[in-house]
């Protein structure tokens, strides 16, 4: 059996870590596939992304037990690949926890732009418990989403926080009824996937790129997105759906304002 799942719904890939054995820990052959499936996303149609985890666990961190000879180096670059795909996915990504996240496992869920868990999801930075220190973007992530102090407690402590407190500390999006996750996640990867893509891929850039940037660079980022919108047609789209009264339909195509234009291409 696959250890990782990949599932299509209209624009919507669905991504499942499937180790339920091991309460999908991540072995060298999952980070693998990880990699593999992260760099298709790119690639192929896809409008959004879901990453969840199998039988009622999202994810237990990396696996510790599993054998793997290569030198840490080269384990932490496999991880960090894996890391930067995510994160740098120009479309949309949802984590859908329900169950245990640790270790890179929530690291994981937080280097996805919203994260959705059930009452039952657990969350920790485990890494100090074993005596290391947090990898998978963790030390950029959380001081980012939960502010430095709470950041400290979470990495030195290590310790295990529900999901409500996840939520109050910016670090889950919404809690949901464990019998609701799956139909809210579609739903909102529905939406997602029928959005503009470029403006969408425009706007996550701008929102990840801006904690570094001043004010200055901010509004010329956005000035150069917006460039970048109107020679789509979802914009023309979105004016005339409005003007009459319906759904937009978005594609992300460029906009071409006469098919025999010189300049016209494809």
């Amino acid at each position: 059996m696959s250890v990782l799942l990949s599932s299509d719904t209209g624009g919507v890939r669905t991504l499942t870590l499937n180790r339920p054995h091991r309460k999908n820990a991540i072995d060298p052959e999952l980070w693998s596939a990880l990699r593999d499936a992260l760099t298709r996303a790119a690639d192929d149609e896809v409008r959004a992304l879901v990453l969840t985890g199998a039988e009622g666990a999202f994810c237990s961190g990396a696996d510790l037990k599993a054998v793997d000879t290569r030198h840490p180096l080269d384990k932490l670059r496999a991880l960090n690949e894996v890391t930067l795909l995510l994160h740098e996915l120009p479309i949309p990504t949802i984590a859908k926890v329900d169950g245990v996240a640790v270790g890179a496992g929530w690291n994981l869920a937080l280097g996805c732009d919203l994260v959705v868990a059930t009452p039952r999801s657990r969350f920790a930075q485990i890494f100090t418990r074993r005596g290391l220190s947090p990898d998978c973007g963790g030390t950029w992530l959380l001081p980012r989403l939960a502010g430095p102090q709470q950041a400290k407690r979470l990495a030195l402590l290590a310790d295990m926080i529900d999901a409500e407190e996840a939520r109050s500390l910016n670090l889950v999006t919404w809690v949901v009824p464990g019998e609701r996750i799956d139909t809210y996640v579609t739903d909102l990867a529905d939406r997602l996937a029928a959005g503009p893509p470029v403006a969408l891929a425009q706007t996550k850039a701008l929102l990840d790129e801006g904690t570094g940037r001043t004010l200055r660079e901010a509004l010329t980022g956005e000035a150069r997105a917006q460039a970048v919108n109107f020679a789509t047609t979802d914009v023309p789209e979105a004016y005339a759906a409005f003007a009459e009264k319906r759904e937009p339909r978005f594609t992300g195509r460029w906009y071409r304002p006469s098919e025999d234009s010189s300049c016209a291409k494809q």
